[in-house]
Formats: C-alpha cells, structure tokens, sequence
C-alpha cells in the first residue's frame, strides 16, 4: 500500500525568507525601513524602496542558505511526518537560488531525499493528498483541486485564513496532519 502525499512548502512553511529578505533590504535602504505587518500581499513592489527590485529582494546570492528554521518543532515534526507519509518539499525558486535552497534542506533536513525535492510555482499540478504552505493562491488552487491543507498564518494570507485549517507552530503538526487525513 501505498503512502498518502504531504506536500510542504519551504519559504515561509519551514524556514522564515521574508523576514530575512526585510532584514537586508532595511540595511540596503535604511530611509525606508519595512517591518512585516507591512507585507500584506505577495506583491512588494508598492512599499519597498524605489530602488529595489524582486531580483534585489529575493536574489541576494547565499540569501536561501542562511533562513532560520520556522520554530524549534519544525525539524523534528518533519522527520515524524515521513513514517506514515510521503513527505515531499515544493517551492517556488528562481533557477539561481534552487542550489541554495537544497543545501538548506540538506543540512536542516537531510532525511529529505533529493527524489522528494521539487521546484514548481504552480503546485497544484502536482499528485499530494495534503499540502502545507502560507501562500494563499497555492492553497486556494489545491484546496480547489480537492486537496486538503494546512495554512501557515501570515500578514499576506490574512483575508483568506477564516477559509483554512490553521497551524502558527510546527509543534504537534504531525498529528493534526493525521487527523485530516484519516
């Protein structure tokens, strides 16, 4: 018999990008701090400072590789996870930064297998019974799809979280996960 899918996100799911990505744009552009109660919406173009870019906020060279993890339950409810569970990693990458965000999942998670790594934007496409993730069009999609999921809360998903099963800790996600899918 086979294992049933859990599909995770990375940036915001299982390691924190956004807030390290403010943390280098307010060094870069100290006149226009940004703070993340501001990030309300996956497009930061109308309150970064002028001068930045997606390619200057996301594509810092190592940015990927120095991510906190989520919280201190996140590795652990992970690894528990791929007893009972296929667990597979999905995220959205520019191709530059999917070197980086391996690495990261291999020294954090190295019971990920490369097999269980993918890149895809449109996460829908893919085969899982469950998905994890704090980007709202992905969850709407897979919710849609007739997927189940779990959304991280995040300032940028707050106008859909009435709609979703929510999760603010990786502490006891492994078994909130076995209840939706049993």
């Amino acid at each position: 018999m086979s294992k049933k899918i859990v599909a995770i996100d990375m940036d915001d799911t299982i390691c924190h990008l956004i807030p390290k990505a403010i943390h280098y744009h307010n060094l870069m552009y100290p006149d226009l701090p940004l703070t993340m109660e501001q990030i309300i919406s996956f497009d930061l173009s109308g309150i970064w400072h002028p001068a930045c870019t997606d390619d200057i906020f996301f594509g810092r060279p190592g940015l990927y590789e120095e991510l906190e993890i989520f919280d201190e339950y996140t590795i652990e409810e992970v690894k528990r996870m791929t007893v009972d569970y296929d667990v597979i990693v999905v995220t959205a990458a520019r191709p530059a930064s999917v070197p980086e965000k391996w690495r990261w999942l291999q020294m954090h998670m190295p019971f990920i297998p490369f097999d269980n790594f993918f890149v895809a934007k449109r996460k829908y496409l893919l085969d899982f019974d469950l998905l994890i993730d704090d980007g709202p069009h992905n969850l709407i999609a897979a919710k849609e799809a007739g997927k189940q999921t779990i959304m991280i809360p995040r300032p940028w998903n707050a106008p859909v979280q009435q709609d979703f099963i929510l999760k603010d800790s990786w502490q006891g996600m492994n078994e909130l996960v076995g209840q939706i899918l049993t």
